[in-house]
């Protein structure tokens, strides 16, 4: 095996767009790679100084919205353009924001899930970032994008995932296993 050092390489990273309100109720987004479940109703999102941490200083309601295979581009886009520096940056990304249902945040029509959140705790903060850990209050998901069974269909939103070996975004694939379930084969 080949060694290769301490690395951000934990796989899948889930390509997550936070959307926020400004102090004047303008709504911006940014891409955040290095978030994750914290607990059953709790996530973790490591955040460096940007509009989006400006933001919550104001209000700490915020959503969680996954990128996918047809918001590739736009969701790029609002993690390499600052909300600082580019006032036209939802218009620019061709996204439309509306109110979320249960928290004080923007939730963008075209992001097909999205978890509505609020910070429970911001730990290690200084001016360079903080851990975001939040409360999910809700998980909103577009009617085309669910399963017969009324669940999200997972396949069928073509979530991507952030590769940090190649500074690439791969598609996630399709179903190959049952979890708690399969590994029954080997009792």
């Amino acid at each position: 095996m080949k060694s290769f050092g301490s690395k951000p390489w934990i796989l899948p990273q889930p390509v997550l767009i936070i959307g926020t309100y400004d102090a004047a109720g303008r709504p911006n987004a940014m891409n955040a790679a290095w978030g994750g479940q914290w607990d059953m109703h709790e996530i973790m999102i490591s955040l460096g100084s940007h509009q989006t941490t400006d933001n919550l200083k104001e209000n700490t309601d915020f959503t969680v919205a996954f990128a996918t295979t047809e918001t590739l581009v736009a969701a790029d886009f609002v993690g390499i353009v600052s909300g600082r520096k580019e006032p036209e940056k939802l218009a620019k990304a061709g996204w439309t924001a509306e109110k979320a249902p249960n928290v004080n945040a923007p939730l963008f029509r075209e992001l097909p899930m999205t978890l509505e959140c609020r910070v429970k705790q911001k730990l290690d903060e200084s001016e360079t970032g903080y851990y975001l850990v939040a409360e999910i209050v809700n998980v909103v998901c577009d009617e085309r994008y669910l399963a017969d069974d009324g669940q999200p269909d997972v396949e069928r939103l073509h979530l991507i995932s952030y590769d940090p070996v190649h500074h690439t975004y791969i598609q996630l694939g399709t179903t190959v296993g049952h979890a708690f379930s399969d590994g029954k084969q080997l009792k």
